[in-house]
C-alpha cells in the first residue's frame, strides 16, 4: 500500500525531528479528506473529532493519506463508489505508518512488541484454545471455528492474524482488533494504534502507564499494578500534573524530573539516548520463561536483529535513564539487588523445577493441563515466578514478597512436592516402566531437597 503524502516532523513532535522521513507536510487538506469528513462528520462523529485533536489534523493528514490503497492491495476495497471512489482499507498497519514515521514504525516491528501475535505454539493460547474454551466462534475464514477465549481474550493483546473476505470485508474473529503482535494483511506485524489510539493518536496518552495497563496487569504479569506500588508510580500519581507529557520534546532530567513513567524507562529519550520504540532495549533479564535467561537469548529464538545487543549494553541504556535521578552507586546497588533476586528465583525454583517437571513426564497423562502437576507448575513459574521477578526489577517490595516468593515458597512445598510424591507413590505400584520413572524422579526429588535451598524441609 502506498501513502503519496509524507508527513514531516510535525507529526512526530513528541518523538523528535530524527523520526521523520522528510519535513514538508501537505498544505492544505485533500479533496479525498473533505469528502470523507462531510459522511463521518453525520455518521461517526466522535471519530472526526478524535481526529480534529491531533497533530494529523494540523499538518492537514486526513482519514484518505491514511487509509488509501492501491487496487492491488489485498484488503483494498471501494469505500463509497457513489461519492468517493477510491481504494482504501481499513487497517493502516506499520508499513503504511512507516512512510511518514519511519524510524518510530522500523524499530517497533523489529521489537518483541511486533512479535507478539506468534502465541500459536504457547501454553497460553492452549488453555484459551483448548482448556479453557471451544471451537463454536464459527466465520467465514475460519469454517472449522475458534475459541471466544482466544479472540475475545489472548488476541487482544498479542494480536490477530488479520483474514480478508472475498468482498474486502475483515473476518470478525480477526477485526476489531488492536493487539500490539497483530498480523496484518499486508504481512507487516505490530500495531501503531495499541498504543497511539484511534483517530487522535496521542503520544501524551502512549506516555501514560494506564495506556500499557491495556496488557501488562494481572496474575501472570502485574507490571501496572507493580509500578503503581513502587516508589516511581507513588510519585507520578502525586505529581502527574508537572510532567509535561504533552511536550514536543521529552527529555528525563530536562524537560521533566517530577517522576518515570513506563514510557521513561522503555522507550522515552534521555540527555545521551533518542527515544526507542524497541522496548527491549534496555532489559537486561527476560524474565517471562520459566527460567529468565538474557534477553539476547530469547531474541534470537524470535529471530530478532536485536539478538546482536548483548545484556551489558541494553543495562548501560537502562542505567543512563537512571542516573537522570539517581546517584551511580544508587543505580548499581540497585541492579546487584535486583540480580541476587534473579538468581534465587532461578537456582531455588526454576532450575530444579524444570528438571523435576521433566523428569515426572513419564508419570503423567499426555494431554497438556490434564494433570493436576501441569497447572501447578505452569502457576509457579507463569504466576508467581513473574511477579517475584517483575515486582524485584521494578521495585514493589509487597508485589516481591506476598504476591511472588511467599506464594512461590507456600505452594513448591505445598502443592508441588506432595504432587511429585504422590506420581512417585503411585508410579512404583504400577510397575514396568512406571516403576523405572517413579525411581528416576525419587532419586531428583532427593537431590533437590538435600540441596542447602530445601534441605530445611527435610528436616525430622
Amino acid at each position: 500500500m502506498f501513502k503519496q503524502i509524507l508527513l514531516g516532523c510535525i507529526l512526530l513532535g513528541s518523538w523528535g525531528a530524527t523520526q521523520a522521513s522528510v519535513s514538508s507536510p501537505p498544505k492544505t487538506q485533500s479533496d479525498e479528506t473533505k469528502e470523507c469528513v462531510a459522511c463521518h462528520q453525520k455518521n461517526n462523529p466522535g471519530i472526526v473529532q478524535q481526529w480534529g485533536r491531533s497533530k494529523h489534523y494540523g499538518a492537514n493528514v486526513g482519514c484518505y493519506e491514511c487509509h488509501q490503497a492501491d487496487e492491488g492491495d489485498i484488503d483494498a476495497y471501494i469505500h463509497d463508489d457513489k461519492k468517493v471512489q477510491k481504494n482504501i482499507s481499513i487497517i493502516v498497519s506499520p508499513k503504511d505508518c512507516a512512510n511518514c514515521h519511519e524510524k518510530a514504525a522500523n524499530e517497533m516491528t523489529r521489537s518483541r512488541h511486533a512479535k507478539a501475535g506468534h502465541i500459536l505454539e504457547s501454553l497460553d493460547n492452549l488453555l484459551a484454545e483448548v482448556v479453557e474454551g471451544n471451537r463454536a466462534f464459527v466465520t467465514e475464514a475460519f469454517p472449522k471455528g475458534n475459541s471466544s477465549a482466544a479472540v475475545n481474550g489472548c488476541w487482544q493483546c498479542h494480536g490477530s492474524k488479520v483474514k480478508v473476505l472475498e468482498d474486502g470485508a475483515l473476518d470478525p474473529a480477526t477485526w476489531p482488533n488492536t493487539g500490539i503482535g497483530r498480523i496484518n494483511p499486508d504481512g507487516s506485524e505490530g500495531s501503531c494504534s495499541a498504543c497511539h489510539s484511534r483517530h487522535q493518536f496521542s503520544t501524551e496518552q502512549a506516555r501514560k502507564p494506564d495506556n500499557c495497563g491495556k496488557c501488562h496487569l494481572g496474575p501472570d504479569h502485574p507490571q501496572k499494578e507493580i509500578y503503581e506500588e513502587s516508589k516511581h508510580g507513588i510519585a507520578y500519581k502525586a505529581y502527574e500534573e508537572e510532567l509535561n507529557m504533552d511536550s514536543a520534546k521529552w527529555i528525563v532530567g530536562v524537560d521533566y524530573t517530577a517522576a518515570p513513567t513506563c514510557a521513561t524507562c522503555h522507550m522515552g529519550a534521555t540527555r545521551k539516548q533518542e527515544s526507542t520504540h524497541n522496548v527491549g532495549a534496555r532489559i537486561s533479564w527476560t524474565n517471562r520463561p520459566p527460567i529468565s535467561v538474557r534477553p539476547e537469548v530469547m531474541d534470537a529464538k524470535m529471530g530478532l536483529e536485536s539478538a546482536n545487543m548483548k545484556w551489558d549494553e541494553r543495562r548501560d541504556n537502562m542505567q543512563d535513564v537512571c542516573s537522570a535521578c539517581h546517584t551511580e552507586e544508587y543505580v548499581n546497588n540497585f541492579y546487584i539487588q535486583y540480580d541476587s533476586m534473579i538468581e534465587l528465583y532461578n537456582d531455588k525454583y526454576a532450575i530444579p523445577g524444570t528438571a523435576l517437571y521433566d523428569a515426572a513426564k513419564p508419570l503423567l497423562k499426555k494431554a497438556k493441563f490434564s494433570n493436576k502437576l501441569d497447572w501447578i507448575w505452569f502457576e509457579l513459574w507463569h504466576h508467581e515466578g513473574r511477579r517475584a521477578r517483575m515486582a524485584a526489577s521494578m521495585m514493589a517490595p509487597d508485589y516481591t514478597h506476598w504476591h511472588g516468593t511467599y506464594d512461590l515458597a507456600k505452594h513448591w512445598y505445598t502443592k508441588y512436592v506432595p504432587e511429585l510424591e504422590k506420581l512417585i507413590e503411585k508410579g512404583m505400584k504400577e510397575g514396568g516402566d512406571k516403576k523405572k520413572a517413579a525411581k528416576a524422579l525419587q532419586l531428583k526429588l532427593d537431590e533437590v531437597l538435600s540441596d542447602d535451598n530445601h534441605k530445611w524441609y527435610s528436616k525430622n
